[in-house]
């Protein structure tokens, strides 16, 4: 029994090592935007959901270079921070998708056409996700998610 425990301590550990790092960083990083970035320009950049817009935030996910827990914290503070429901999800797929390093590593492991398809398929993703979102806007959902985040959901 106590071997056991101490397999589960050994396990939730090693999971506490090899997610931390991420989560540290998503923290630290949507941290830094919050603290930066003001309302105003967020939502000059990413406050409506055209295809420019969608394009940016696609383009600052894949530089962000950051794992799906990071790009979760962060894309919730660009949707906190005024950013539009699309380019938010925009950039949230992309950071996962599109990242620069991970074709780097595609490259070099798989060759170029493997890259070169995760690349377009990362831009299909995002497309298809642009136009479901469009086409099935939940806008009182959002709205309602907006309000929640400027009270501070109960927590500021």
């Amino acid at each position: 029994m106590i071997a056991k425990i101490g397999e589960a301590l050994l396990a939730a550990g090693a999971m506490a090592w090899q997610v931390g790092w991420s989560l540290v960083l998503g923290f630290a990083l949507s941290g830094i935007i919050q603290a930066v970035v003001s309302k105003a320009r967020m939502r000059e950049q990413l406050g409506r959901s055209g295809v420019r817009e969608i394009a940016l935030a696609a383009g600052y996910g894949a530089a962000s270079s950051s794992c799906s827990y990071a790009a979760a914290t962060l894309s919730r503070t660009l949707f906190k921070k005024g950013a539009a429901f699309t380019p938010s999800l925009a950039f949230l797929f992309s950071s996962t998708n599109l990242v620069v390093e991970l074709g780097v590593i595609l490259y070099l492991l798989l060759g170029w056409q493997f890259t070169v398809g995760e690349w377009i398929g990362g831009v299909v993703l995002i497309a298809i996700m642009s136009l479901l979102v469009k086409l099935t806007y939940p806008k009182k959902l959002v709205e309602e998610a907006r309000a929640h985040e400027e009270t501070g959901g109960g927590h500021e």
